[in-house]
């Protein structure tokens, strides 16, 4: 009895194994310090030079997510 067996590749497919999840873990990795470093540097700031910027204290989390986003995406 024989048996036949094709793969086939779908160009752009993601790659799955151990390569695609090292590559996940380091591009998640640099994501957070991006996010940790842009929220710890606005947080350093003032109150009134937040307010200068035209920025809240509560504004800052969301900030560093769209700015981590943003930076990642090119």
């Amino acid at each position: 009895m024989a048996v036949a067996s094709t793969q086939t590749t779908l160009k752009g497919a993601p790659v799955f194994g151990l390569a695609a999840l090292i590559e996940t873990a380091k591009t998640r990795f640099v994501r957070y310090r991006l996010y940790r470093q842009t929220v710890r540097e606005l947080s350093a700031l003032s109150d009134r030079e937040l307010a200068d910027l035209g920025l809240h204290r509560s504004m800052i989390r969301r900030l560093a997510m769209q700015a981590t986003e943003d930076q990642t995406a090119q």
